[in-house]
């Protein structure tokens, strides 16, 4: 028998170079490796034990435990690949709240009703570790997501490989054992002939099969026998030959050459198993010391202290409150309304005989107009005539010097009109604008408000953008998003984050109707930073956006690409799904992927804030499907779910379809 040679496979615990992007082994002071990772290799194999190896191995039971051998294998490796899948996608889907978290923080800490100062700086450098430690976890999970996929690919070429020599194997041994069982079969066949033939021969009168009977005769039954017995012992020896050989066969070639070959399946699966466990270690190392040098970087000696990055301690214990405290209050020190008030005083009535501090009342009255004036212009200018007592003429000569320096703020304010109702009005004035017409104080700004809802009322639509395509928008105006879809986004997003029901509640139809003319009109001219530009009434914005989109000749998904997003939508798995999707908003022309982006990331932060405006990343998708897929897209009333399904799985998967940068 040939002694074949165990092919040298990485056994589990085998010591294997290490990835080049692996951290370095410790090293002591004198830059010699630790006793800790100083690695004996596996033990030479002994005669002995080699001897008692190749007793199974080679026995006729030695492919059968072989093959069970590397099914244990194989099963092992695809056990370890689905762990390894489900590890990388808990870490990708943890990796991807904290950026969520982490960009959540970032915008909290810009609004102006957090506090700013040292403590927003650290704040922001707070959202950068997270930052960081998100990185470090995405990488980790690509990484154990490949790694899974490499010994998935491997179990299953292994398993190829068990079944193909399993039958060649356990084929050649089944020859041999069909061969020997007809030897035997012949055998006993043969024995007892001749031992029947012994009997007529020797005249035994025992009945049996070929006993005496017929009109055969004695002689002619020996004759008969011995022709049996001489046919039967030629088959025998025939047989006997055909099973030598086959087993001969079997010995020398076909059993060693099948032990050698699943003998190299074991240790191909062995070595690969032990080399994703081996990089699974590793990969834990680098993320674990990764994100703690993330954490706490590690001084590198030099003492530059300005440039070197901080710890989270240090950024925190950056925080100064005092100063964040002190920086706030001063912030107000050149507000017009930091005066302290002076104390009112009792003045009697010149009619009845008093002239108690008039220069003192007087004073008091311009101080309090002065605040009135700086915080409500409009009413103040109204109330100046109406409020002026008839005082004495010492009085009245200080009241006209005094309210002379605020005089120019009603016609700086006249402008905008800031308390004119948000919605048209008749053309008439209005009725206590008649009422008050002979009173020369009030003529300037009652006569400003009629102009202004008479030009609501007649807008010429000189740049529509209501009903014209998103390619025409961009090739007129030069922006890929449009005005009215960037002043709309921007409203919501100031006013109406937090607003039960944004986007499905309807807004009012009046409203809807006179905003629509003014960005048919001209859309550069309009600000919605301003909530009286939109009647302070945000779901009437939401459904502006909406009717522009509805309005569109084509869609903002295209009906080109329409049947290709609904059988996108129908892939069960959420992974080739959202890749499918990927792929066909990256075909979408120029302007319309850049307002779908637009939008999309909107749409993002508004499920962000689900808790407050209960609309979460499904109840957008029914509110927005059917509108940027088209409702005349060559689809039917069936593909409505399918149409959700599609705007679902691309807010999900906003920041794997969309970059966050401006």
């Amino acid at each position: 028998m040939a002694d074949v040679p165990i092919p040298d496979g990485s056994a589990p615990g085998a010591p294997s170079p290490r990835d080049y992007d692996a951290p370095p082994l410790s090293a002591d002071s004198n830059g010699q490796l630790g006793a800790a990772e100083v690695r004996s290799g596996p033990p030479a194999m002994t005669e002995e034990m080699k001897a008692r190896l190749d007793k199974v191995i080679y026995s006729d039971i030695g492919i059968t435990t072989l093959l069970t051998r590397l099914k244990q294998s194989v099963a092992s490796a695809k056990d370890f690949s689905a762990f390894l899948k489900k590890r990388s996608s808990l870490e990708e889907e943890h990796a991807q709240g904290l950026r969520k978290l982490s960009r959540s923080l970032h915008d909290a800490a810009l609004r102006p009703d957090n506090r700013q100062g040292t403590y927003g700086h650290s704040y922001n450098d707070l959202n950068r570790f997270h930052e960081r430690m998100a990185d470090h976890g995405l990488q980790f999970s690509v990484s154990l997501q490949q790694m899974a996929d490499d010994l998935h690919e491997l179990a299953n070429n292994i398993e190829k490989g068990r079944k193909q020599w399993k039958q060649t194997g356990l084929s050649a041994e089944k020859r041999v054992i069909e061969a020997e069982a007809a030897a035997e079969k012949a055998k006993a066949k043969y024995e007892y002939l001749a031992e029947q033939y012994d009997r007529v021969k020797t005249g035994d009168k025992q009945s049996g099969k070929f006993g005496l009977k017929g009109h055969k005769s004695a002689a002619q039954h020996e004759e008969e026998l011995l022709r049996k017995v001489q046919n039967a012992d030629g088959d025998y020896a025939t047989k006997v030959t055909a099973a030598q050989a086959a087993r001969r066969e079997l010995i020398s070639t076909h059993r060693p050459q099948a032990v050698h070959n699943i003998q190299q399946l074991i240790a191909e699966c062995d070595s690969g198993l032990a080399l994703q466990l081996q990089k699974f270690a590793t990969f834990n190392e680098k993320l674990l010391l990764g994100q703690g040098l993330s954490i706490t970087p590690l001084d590198d000696g030099t003492g530059g202290s300005a440039i070197a990055p901080k710890s989270l301690y240090e950024v925190v214990r950056q925080i100064d409150n005092q100063k964040d405290f002190q920086d706030f209050i001063l912030s107000y020190e050149h507000n017009p309304g930091a005066v302290t008030s002076d104390q009112i005083q009792y003045q009697r009535h010149p009619t009845l005989g008093g002239t108690s501090a008039p220069a003192v009342a007087a004073s008091q009255t311009s101080t309090q107009n002065k605040r009135q004036s700086a915080v409500f212009p409009s009413f103040s200018q109204q109330n100046v005539p109406s409020a002026q007592p008839s005082p004495a003429p010492a009085p009245v000569t200080t009241q006209t010097h005094q309210p002379l320096p605020y005089q120019p703020h009603p016609d700086s304010f006249s402008s905008q009109s800031p308390f004119q109702p948000p919605y048209p009005t008749s053309s008439g004035p209005p009725v206590h604008e008649q009422h008050n017409v002979n009173k020369p104080p009030m003529t300037a700004p009652s006569s400003l408000p009629p102009p202004t809802t008479n030009f609501q009322q007649n807008l010429p639509p000189l740049k529509p953008v209501f009903g014209v395509s998103l390619e025409d928008l961009y090739a007129r105006d030069g922006t890929a998003v449009p005005l009215i879809v960037y002043q709309c986004l921007q409203a919501i997003e100031i006013f109406g984050l937090d607003m039960e029901g944004i986007y499905r509640l309807s807004g009012s139809a009046n409203h809807i109707s006179h905003m629509k003319s003014l960005f048919d009109n001209d859309s550069s001219q309009v600000d919605f930073r301003n909530p009286e530009s939109f009647y302070h009434d945000v779901n009437s914005v939401a459904g502006l956006l909406k009717q522009f989109f509805r309005d569109l000749p084509e869609p903002l998904l295209t009906s080109l690409y329409y049947t290709d997003f609904i059988n996108a939508a129908r892939i069960d798995d959420d992974i080739q799904r959202r890749d499918s999707l990927h792929a066909l908003v990256n075909s979408l022309p120029d302007a319309h992927y850049a307002t779908l982006r637009a939008l999309v990331l909107h749409l993002n932060k508004i499920q962000e804030h689900y808790t407050s405006n209960r609309m979460n990343a499904g109840n957008i998708a029914i509110c927005f499907g059917p509108t940027l897929m088209g409702a005349s897209s060559g689809g039917n009333i069936a593909d409505a779910g399918w149409q959700v399904r599609v705007i679902e799985t691309i807010l999900v998967n906003t920041f794997q379809i969309f970059d966050d940068d401006d």
